[in-house]
């Protein structure tokens, strides 16, 4: 790309950095673990965010072209592994979609206090879907003041949550108690569970590298990005956890409303117009998270399908040479998983949705690092331009700990740990879920076998 069209600055790769990984919607979630998610989010941060950023880093600036995570695993482990993993890579992307569109007007209700009918939601949701559609047909640089917008207001958002919940424990006391003990993690089954909701709080900075064409520096900016990012997503996070701890009771926290909610709770009476407000940016925010991460999830397809990994629709370019078929399928999934939404036997649509993208999601980024250690051997002599720094021991512990990691709130995610009738509720249909995404994955490994 000519030096005078790079218009991606080191600014706006923090901001998008921020963008695509804070997460709004999710703090509710999280806050649901309890005061013992504090441990938590400090220990992932140590122990899986700041390897996958430095990983992420180098694998983005060294192999830079579009295929991004699958890209790096074919390299490393050959294409049906990558057929595989561009797949749960894809397919959580429209299950999330949809799972937004869900919350966009269950948040609407929530502030204005008026019920829609199905088939009006229905048809605000297909609208919120593609509007999304619709943005992601332009180039980030395009569009690149919506992912600053959300950056700045998603900060607001956490801030604001935090300062108030500052207020009110120090001025009205607080929901729950926090004592040393409360703090203290489990480190069974239950609590294992839990750490999917913190590790996907914190996925998303390889979106981030497939802006490197569009940098006059990647080499630099993308690690700086990531890093100064991280530290504003790691403060912002624990911000909003006190605040909507401070709110709300643990086991009353809803994982839709929870934020509504909890500044309903915090404003008291008289915080009408700001919960409003509050409302509104919030839903903003649900747009821009979207947006901010087509670009990386649709060039993966486009890619993978180029590659005979996903099917040929995919690879369908725009005449400005976005990817049109990925997100065109984005649009139509997300649109029929609304429409069926009324027939699922669940008392929260958004969650039952957003679960399974994040389940799917937690099971693209297994390979992603070990392929990194192998590409290091495969492919010594190739020009890194950000390496990341260490022994043999310190690269195996950076690969190996998140690897672990991951496997182990995935696992956790969709198994039931007892057979109480919650449990198997919550996780049945999740477990059946994720065993479709996998059976589609590998019908697309035998189908790309069978055709090579």
């Amino acid at each position: 790309m000519p030096e005078k069209t790079k218009k991606f600055k080191l600014f706006d790769a923090v901001l998008a950095a921020v963008c695509v990984v804070l997460v709004v919607e999710s703090a509710s979630p999280a806050a649901a673990i309890g005061n013992s998610q504090f441990f938590w989010w400090i220990f992932l941060l140590i122990g899986f965010f700041l390897p996958y950023g430095m990983i992420s880093s180098e694998l983005g600036t060294t192999y830079d072209d579009e295929g991004g995570i699958y890209d790096w695993v074919k390299r490393a482990f050959g294409k049906s592994w990558g057929t595989r993993v561009s797949w749960y890579y894809y397919i959580n992307f429209p299950l999330w979609m949809a799972s937004l569109a869900v919350l966009f007007t269950d948040i609407i209700m929530q502030i204005s206090g008026i019920s829609l009918s199905s088939p009006v939601a229905i048809i605000i949701q297909l609208i919120f879907i593609w509007a999304v559609v619709f943005i992601s047909s332009f180039k980030i640089s395009d569009s690149k003041w919506i992912l600053n917008l959300a950056a700045i207001i998603k900060a607001f958002i956490m801030v604001s949550i935090g300062v108030l919940g500052i207020y009110v424990a120090i001025t009205r006391g607080s929901a729950n108690e926090f004592t040393p003990s409360s703090f203290i993690p489990s480190f069974g089954a239950g609590g294992l569970s839990y750490i999917s909701i913190i590790i996907f709080n914190f996925l998303g900075f390889e979106v981030v590298t497939t802006f490197a064409s569009e940098m006059k520096d990647p080499g630099r900016e993308i690690p700086r990005a990531i890093v100064l990012g991280g530290l504003l997503i790691a403060l912002f996070y624990l911000l909003s956890a006190f605040g909507i701890g401070v709110a709300v009771p643990t086991e009353q926290l809803s994982a839709s409303g929870g934020l509504i909610d909890s500044f309903m709770l915090l404003l008291g009476t008289d915080g009408g117009i700001l919960i409003t407000l509050f409302g509104i940016l919030f839903l903003y925010t649900l747009f821009s998270n979207l947006i901010s991460w087509s670009l990386g999830v649709n060039y993966v397809a486009q890619y993978a399908a180029e590659n005979g990994s996903l099917p040929k629709f995919f690879a369908k370019k725009s005449k400005n040479d976005m990817p049109q078929g990925a997100n065109l399928a984005n649009g139509a999934i997300a649109s029929v998983i609304v429409l069926i939404s009324p027939l699922i036997p669940s008392p929260d649509i958004f969650w039952s949705f957003f679960a399974l993208n994040m389940v799917t999601l937690l099971m693209s980024y297994i390979l992603m690092f070990p392929a990194f250690l192998k590409l290091r051997k495969k492919d010594p002599d190739v020009e890194r331009p950000y390496k990341v720094s260490g022994g043999r021991t310190r690269l195996a512990i950076m690969t190996y700990l998140p690897m672990i990691l991951l496997i182990v709130s995935v696992v956790f995610s969709i198994m039931p740990l007892d057979s109480s009738e919650g449990e198997l509720m919550a996780k049945i249909p999740l477990l059946i879920g994720t065993a479709a995404a996998v059976a589609i994955g590998e019908l697309l490994v035998f189908r790309e076998k069978t055709r090579h």
